[in-house]
């Protein structure tokens, strides 16, 4: 037993500060589960509160030291958005109530089961759902702790009977340095948390010592294809080295790939060069593709058979906010989608596949920055990248936590694509006028994405609405035009 294990033991009851996130809420259904009283805080109501109420966790608003007379916590678990500053973690320390990161917590699970660890800048969420869902299919019972809503189990986490756990890593502060992991995969590597990692190389250092970290009997999944990870696998990654990527020159390679029209693709998937089986998914894009590749491996080296895998995969409905169709206005041929992406390749990758599932269509675009160091490193890269879509509705930057920096906006990015002469550029100041501007523009057969880390998912759903109420009546101009 390490120490950390000794300074979690016996409690009862835990008090989460910023419950209302993905990943706190999913660490409080999982301690929920294993019996303990689990109450929470956060700044709003956010949709995960509404979804973790009926468990019987306890909510309060705000972040508030009269919280600690009001829950009676052994523990404060906090989120890496709030500052130790805060007069409720102040407090917590003066009274001697335990207090942890959200990552110890969540690694002291882990680290007890044989963990399926998913790291990487893009696609992780994604990842760790197919793994859950093949887990699940081939009768493992797994515990499941990922980032978002898997449409496949209904939730963000679960507790299974079974040995394995699935986790979605965070590499944003460092903290998935914390999980010891049977399998490690990581998926890529870019600079995206510039507040944390100074440079590009410290961001590949860290993902080097997360892969190190694993069990020595245990395997790690790396995508060859990343140029970034390219650079690891030069350098060497000691014990089971497991390649995917493109074409029979890896371990787990993808070739003749089909995209299918309107959605979804089908693959051949190759074993040290030799085709195994084909798979067909519902989701879309390449970066899925390498994403089944990744969890097809550590199924195999969880024992589980290619053809349960292949089943499994057909049924993935993917994850919430990852490329998720929001819905279909009849009448006038409108497909709208809802995105996470906030990083330039998540972005483009994104609006690629959309242009192939829909080539012909005319493709409009609300992007919403998150966070302003972002906005600063990558504006122009943002810019670059929005160029793929035929209309670009720009809404003002997501702080998340950070304060403003002066001169730093949205308008970096519409500034650079009015330069690059893109004459379907508009910038709205809110989510009304956003959904004013782009329903008043509505034509037939248009496909239209939000995209972003915030709170930009309500935009789809308020564009949804309005398109239904308005059905076949649309302006005839802009329907025609």
């Amino acid at each position: 037993m390490n120490d950390f294990d000794g300074r979690f033991e016996n409690l009862k009851n835990v008090h989460l500060m910023g419950i209302g996130g993905a990943g706190m809420s999913g660490l409080a259904l999982l301690l929920r589960q294993m019996g303990m009283k689990i109450s929470g805080c956060d700044v709003s109501h956010t949709y995960y509160i509404h979804k973790i109420a009926p468990t019987g966790i306890e909510f309060a608003l705000g972040h508030d030291k009269d919280h600690l007379d009001r829950f009676y916590p052994d523990a404060i678990v906090y989120s890496s958005a709030i500052p130790f500053e805060t007069e409720e973690l102040l407090e917590a320390e003066r009274r001697g109530i335990r207090t942890f990161k959200r990552a110890e917590v969540l690694s002291w699970i882990f680290n007890k089961r044989k963990g399926i660890g998913i790291a990487g800048t893009h696609g992780k969420t994604t990842t760790a759902s197919m793994v859950g869902l093949i887990l699940e299919n081939a009768g493992l019972d797994p515990t499941v702790a990922i980032g978002g809503e898997l449409c496949d189990i209904g939730g963000n986490a679960k507790l299974g009977h079974g040995p394995h756990m699935v986790a979605e890593l965070d590499e944003s502060d460092g903290s998935f340095e914390f999980f010891r992991s049977h399998v490690a995969i990581v998926t890529n590597a870019d600079w995206d948390h510039v507040d944390y990692y100074p440079n590009f190389s410290s961001v590949l250092r860290a993902y080097g010592r997360f892969l190190g970290n694993r069990e020595p009997e245990g395997a790690a999944i790396v995508c060859a294809e990343d140029k970034g990870l390219s650079l690891l696998l030069q350098d060497g990654i000691k014990g089971n080295r497991i390649t995917y990527g493109w074409g029979p020159r890896w371990d787990w390679g993808a070739h003749d790939v089909r995209h299918n029209r309107g959605g979804g693709v089908t693959y051949t998937v190759s074993k040290h060069g030799v085709p195994v089986c084909d798979i067909s998914l519902q989701v879309s894009g390449e970066h899925n593709v390498l994403n089944s590749l990744a969890a097809c491996a550590a199924a195999d080296v969880t024992g589980i058979p290619i053809d349960v895998s292949s089943q499994a995969l057909k049924t993935f409905k993917g994850a919430k906010r990852r490329l998720q169709h929001m819905g279909y206005i009849p009448g006038i041929d409108v497909d709208i989608f809802d995105d996470y992406g906030h990083h330039p390749r998540e972005v483009s990758a994104t609006l690629n596949t959309l242009r192939k599932m829909f080539p012909d269509r005319r493709l409009m675009a609300v992007f919403q920055p998150h966070r302003f160091t972002r906005t600063a490193a990558m504006y122009k890269d943002f810019a670059d990248v929005l160029t793929m879509a035929d209309g670009v509705f720009l809404l003002p930057v997501f702080p998340a936590d950070e304060l403003p920096i002066e001169g730093v906006s949205s308008t970096l990015i519409g500034d650079l694509l009015k330069q690059k002469g893109h004459k379907g550029y508009d910038f709205c100041q809110d989510m009304d006028e956003v959904v004013a501007r782009i329903c008043s523009s509505a034509r037939e057969g248009d496909v239209i994405a939000t995209i972003g880390a915030g709170d930009v998912s309500l935009v789809s759903e308020k564009i949804q609405q309005r398109l239904e109420r308005k059905g076949v009546h649309l302006d005839a101009v802009a329907v025609k035009a």
